[in-house]
């Protein structure tokens, strides 16, 4: 995987693109894989609790469409404490991640049901 150290200018605007691909860790920039994501998914065990899709399950929270920001999920699933496992990197890798949320991310919402004809008759 190529990492590219970036400056101020080009750090602020990968933060607001950050939904485009990449994803910051610190000033590094990843390209991140929902293919590689969806497989990490299932090797670290994620669908166990959130569901294949992370549609959330008995005991996981839902995690897709719309994922929380990067940030937030990062910081969680290095340091929680609650149910689920903290994985720190050497279990899960900052690439590993970044895969895994471009694959939440790719999840598509469920369509409006306002536009399903058989639900509106």
């Amino acid at each position: 995987m190529i990492r590219i150290i970036i400056g101020p200018a080009a750090f602020a605007a990968a933060l607001v693109l950050g939904g485009a691909g990449g994803f910051i860790f610190g000033r590094e920039a990843l390209a991140a894989s929902a293919e590689k994501g969806k497989a990490g998914f299932v090797q670290h065990g994620c669908w166990q609790c959130h569901g294949y899709q992370g549609q959330g399950g008995v005991t996981g929270l839902k995690l897709a469409p719309d994922p929380i920001p990067f940030e937030t999920l990062s910081n969680f699933v290095r340091t929680t404490s609650r149910n689920m496992p903290p994985y720190r990197e050497e279990i899960l890798s900052n690439e590993d991640l970044a895969d895994i949320y471009a694959y939440l991310q790719s999840v598509p919402k469920d369509p409006d049901p306002k536009s399903i004809p058989l639900l509106n008759q």
